[in-house]
């Protein structure tokens, strides 16, 4: 019997080694393996699939392991940014978790349409249940901010009305967590509290889906203060600012010194970088937002006054915040000690850095003050009034979604710094209860109101009487009005649902989202609207439209035709209504459907007869241009 020498190898027939015949998957590296599992094609079903095959491979996809780590980052990359690069976690049970947090969210987000749907826009929705559901999963936030972005990043003309309550939620939750953030910044000690952090925490909150961080302002306003170091160095190459780096706290105590610091900083931020104030459109929001101050350099005198003193205290000039009246002023100290408000230099952001005596302040708004106007002012009473800016401007609103929006946000920002303010709280509780939206919330704000003033008490029993209606109504709601269009009373209804449309006189696009076959609004608005110049008056067909400016509109049938090349629309509602945007029409969601169940037939035949027609002579697959 022939034995085997340890080592050798012996041949086969076909030439191919006995040792490479049993050679196995398995018999591989773990570091080659875990290589070839971490191949991009590979799903997180596939790697499930292979660790169940045998006890080897199981070892290898182990959750801690390299090969479930690579299925998470490939997944979920932006989440990356929560973990440590070399930290040691269960990557299985974070996949698991995650997976199961997606499948919940989309399910609530799903759901959302059919039970808060309203055919007439509701401006300022707040839907509460939801979030609470969300709220109640008691998943990591960054999971669920992650899933929601996730819909919202997806075929962009596809799932339009999950993406419009996706961002509904969205929105809801990261203003959540942004009131935290104020509510800590709030509990710091006085000294401690930046205007800069501050203001942007304004900013977010009433932008919480922009891309903005305090640490990405202040980078913007480092690059300034770099800006302001190069023309001090030229004239003075031995200013103490110019030794110093990013993040160190000093005090230029030379009057001399810091008199060179702001005429640089006037030079770089009014001439070099043309900062200015915004007297054209001095009520636009835009100009209270720090990050679109940096953006548009332009604002008015609180937020280029955050700027400057922000940019002043970084190359060591300490400059204090006064709430002058009707214009935000910097006042500097001329003297070491003991200033009173003739010793100070009053700095006018707004007017490009002027230098003012406390006489010419009073230039500005054409009228004398008390001295108490002068004083300095803390972080909290800088943020009450820009704040207090912002919602002077949203009861300055036309009554659309933007300015309601506005307004509330401001009001509950302002109701954060100060919560016991009883003329902002009945504002707030009349503003839900007049938008008809979180009745619940209204009767906590009465309550508290009452218990604050009971002076208060007729204003408030109204208030919550016909809240407690409007909870009764909820309770029993109305079924909605189904519209068939083969109906005898709906036969001169041309147009359908999903239609683009111009307007023959107006000449805005728009998109049909419900129609009533004669105009049901009062006599007054018939009358303001001149409906009755018409050659049909208000007896004829009238069409729901969201028009591309982001308006809706009650359009007469008779001033409508169908555009002859049609384009998506850019109004915020669109997803309320439409599920998707295909080409030429927009495609009704399931709540539209069930109140005009034949609609969507009728736009696909005028889609088919304007814009899809055969050319004559032409082959089954070529089409002619829009009619």
């Amino acid at each position: 019997m022939a034995t085997s020498v340890p080592g050798e190898v012996k041949p086969s027939v076909n030439g191919i080694t006995g040792e490479a015949q049993n050679k196995k998957l398995t018999d591989l590296p773990t570091e080659l393996l875990e290589h070839i599992l971490c191949f991009p094609v590979l799903k997180y079903v596939d790697i499930g699939n292979v660790s169940c095959c045998c006890k080897r491979l199981q070892d290898v996809c182990h959750g801690r392991g390299k090969v479930w780590g690579n299925q998470y980052k490939l997944r979920w990359p932006r989440l990356q940014r929560f973990y440590h690069q070399n930290e040691c976690c269960d990557w299985l049970r974070e996949y698991r978790t995650r997976h199961g947090v997606g499948i919940q969210i989309r399910r609530t987000v799903e759901s959302i349409s059919k039970r808060f749907f309203t055919e007439v826009p509701c401006v300022g929705q707040v839907l509460g249940d939801s979030f609470a559901e969300i709220e109640s999963l008691g998943m990591p936030e960054h999971f669920c901010e992650d899933e929601l972005l996730f819909i919202l990043n997806s075929d962009k003309r596809k799932s339009l009305t999950l993406k419009y309550y996706a961002k509904k939620i969205l929105y809801f939750l990261r203003q959540q967590n942004i009131l935290k953030s104020l509510k800590s910044f709030l509990e710091q000690p006085a000294e401690q509290q930046s205007a800069l952090e501050g203001a942007v925490l304004v900013d977010q909150y009433c932008n919480p889906l922009a891309d903005l961080t305090l640490n990405s302002i202040s980078a913007q306003l480092d690059e300034i203060a770099e800006k302001v170091k190069k023309m001090l160095r030229i004239r003075n190459p031995s200013h103490p600012s110019l030794r110093v780096t990013q993040g160190d706290r000093f005090i230029v105590e030379d009057f001399e010194l810091q008199r060179q610091v702001v005429y640089a900083l006037n030079s770089v931020l009014y001439e070099q970088l043309q900062y200015k104030g915004n007297e054209c459109d001095y009520y636009n929001p835009l100009n209270s937002y720090i990050h679109q101050v940096l953006l548009r350099r332009t604002g008015i005198p609180i937020s280029l006054s955050v700027l400057y003193m922000t940019l002043a205290r970084k190359l060591g000039v300490q400059l204090e915040p006064v709430n002058f009246p009707n214009h935000f002023l910097l006042r500097w100290c001329q003297k070491t000690r003991g200033c009173d408000i003739y010793d100070f230099v009053y700095i006018d952001a707004f007017g490009k850095g002027k230098q003012l005596t406390a006489k010419e302040c009073e230039y500005l708004i054409g009228h004398q003050v008390t001295a108490d106007y002068y004083s300095a002012i803390s972080t909290q009473e800088v943020l009450l009034r820009m704040v207090g800016n912002l919602l002077n401007i949203g009861k300055r609103g036309e009554g659309n979604e933007k300015s309601y929006q506005l307004l509330r946000d401001s009001l509950d920002l302002y109701l954060t710094i100060n919560p016991d303010n009883v003329q902002y709280l009945l504002l707030q509780a009349r503003l839900y209860f007049h938008l008809g939206i979180w009745p619940e919330k209204v009767l906590d704000i009465l309550q508290h109101i009452q218990a604050l003033d009971p002076s208060q008490h007729g204003a408030v029993g109204y208030l919550v009487q016909h809240t407690l209606e409007h909870i009764q109504h909820k309770k029993h709601p109305v079924t909605p009005e189904v519209k068939k269009r083969s109906a005898p009373e709906h036969l001169e209804v041309q147009h359908s649902v999903g239609l683009i449309m111009k307007h023959k006189r107006s000449g805005y696009n728009c998109v049909i989202y419900g129609w009533d076959p004669k105009c049901t609004m009062s006599q007054e608005w018939v009358t303001t609207m001149r409906v009755h110049q018409l050659p049909n008056g208000p007896n004829q067909p009238f069409y729901n439209v969201l028009v591309q400016d982001g308006t809706c509109r009650y359009a007469a049938q008779e001033n409508l035709e169908p555009h002859s090349a049609p384009l998506e629309i850019g109004h915020p509602e669109v997803g309320r209504y439409f599920s998707e945007f295909a080409d030429t029409h927009y495609v009704a969601n399931d709540e539209v459907r069930t109140r005009y169940p034949e609609d969507m037939s009728e736009t696909l035949g005028t889609v088919r007869q304007l814009y899809h027609r055969l050319a004559p002579g032409c082959g089954n697959q070529d089409r002619a241009p829009a009619m």
